[in-house]
């Protein structure tokens, strides 16, 4: 973490001229925004699926009841440049957040790339206005983010914390990736290539249209693959199920996502989704119907395979394996990104900010305690969520 700072002087210089910035409140105008959102979404390079009008959208739609609507919008000439999509919550004191929070990677606003300086300016004065009273929590922004641009330009007192590990791999060809294993390695994993093709397992892109029951069918895969091993709770509600096929139905419309079937004759074995954008391909989520484990297959090693093809031949630099620092990913000699957590604040709510990163650290220290001492609880727990979710969820 960086010790607070504040912003100089020259931050509180009103943006460029021709930019008028606007704080959107109400969810009938999101909805309409999808069009312009998309393009604006295209010209900002540093963007990420999470960032789409059909993600974060769709996130409202299943988690953003009890929050309220925070857009921050600029406009140039009439184009939108710029847009930071934010709710309002209390923890207990108020806070901004991104939409999204819980179940996206990364997190960010959008800067158009033709003028980045005026609209990340335009951001920066239109989040100190909608910031009064409260602070602003920024979490999950990836290195390099368009969300950097805002903090630069911040007119108050700011942090820096570390927060999720990501893991990353080239975009390379699977062969290529082989080559970054030691020798040993290398050879187990043509050994466990050669199983899969044995095993005869195709692949097939689920065309738009079948999306939304192929990922019902999927976290079906998923926790029936997870069962009696701690499952992610939110992946077993009706929330995350119906937030997760309609986001990806419309995402695999406009190419932010690829949905993918393994099959071995008809039969369905497992299903992945890949969320991408243009420099980047991530396997979010995958279920896999236990007869391929027990048939001793690598489930990791058959999705790396095919997000490598997929990532070399549409030109993506990065095969993000997303959040998590499973041992299991290491095995592929990954390279680690650590997601930035801004905290932001008007000068006049200095104390704020200092008392909200005080209760942020805290739970952070008492996470890592519970992790370390008491293991147990932490499995009791988990089957008692698993119970709840299971319990929550509609039959099928």
């Amino acid at each position: 973490m960086t010790a607070e700072t504040t912003a100089p002087p020259t931050a509180h210089q009103p943006p460029a001229t021709g930019l008028s910035v606007t704080l959107c409140h109400h969810p009938d105008r999101f909805a309409a925004l999808a069009p312009e959102w998309d393009r604006l979404h295209r010209r900002c390079r540093t963007a990420t699926p999470f960032q789409t009008h059909a993600w974060l959208h769709s996130w409202w739609l299943s988690y953003g009841a009890a929050a309220r609507l925070r857009l921050l919008l600029v406009h140039r000439e009439g184009r939108l440049v710029g847009a930071a999509p934010l709710i309002l919550t209390y923890r207990p004191l108020p806070v901004l957040v991104f939409l999204g929070g819980g179940i996206s990677d990364f997190q960010d606003v959008l800067i158009d790339d033709s003028c980045p300086g005026a609209a990340a300016a335009g951001l920066a004065g239109g989040l100190r206005r909608a910031a009064r009273g409260a602070v602003v929590d920024l979490r999950e922004v990836r290195p390099g983010a368009a969300a950097e641009r805002v903090v630069d330009r911040w007119p108050g007192v700011k942090r820096r914390l570390d927060d999720s590990v990501c893991l990353e791999l080239p975009g390379l060809p699977f062969d290529e990736l082989m080559q970054r294993l030691p020798r040993s390695a290398a050879r187990r994993t043509r050994a466990k290539l050669r199983k899969l093709d044995s095993i005869g397992i195709e692949h097939r892109s689920v065309p738009e249209y079948e999306v939304p029951e192929a990922v019902a069918r999927m976290l079906r895969l998923h926790n029936l693959q997870w069962r009696g091993r701690g499952v992610t709770p939110e992946h077993r509600r009706p929330r995350f199920v119906e937030h997760l096929a309609r986001a990806a139905g419309q995402m695999a419309g406009t190419g932010d996502a690829l949905v993918t079937e393994y099959r071995r004759g008809e039969q369905v074995l497992a299903i992945d989704v890949m969320l991408t954008s243009p420099d980047l391909a991530g396997g979010y989520l995958y279920g896999a119907h236990p007869d391929l484990r027990a048939a001793k297959a690598d489930i990791t090693t058959m999705l790396l395979r095919h997000d490598a093809a997929y990532a070399a031949e549409t030109g993506r630099s990065v095969i993000s394996l997303l959040r998590g620092n499973e041992t299991a990913k290491h095995h592929w000699r990954p390279v680690t990104v650590t997601n930035q957590r801004f905290l932001l604040a008007r000068q006049e709510m200095a104390a704020a900010l200092r008392l909200h990163a005080a209760q942020v650290a805290g739970r952070a220290r008492l996470a890592k305690e519970a992790r370390t001492r008491f293991p147990a609880l932490l499995a009791w727990r988990a089957r008692l969520n698993n119970w709840r979710a299971g319990a929550a969820r509609p039959a099928h």
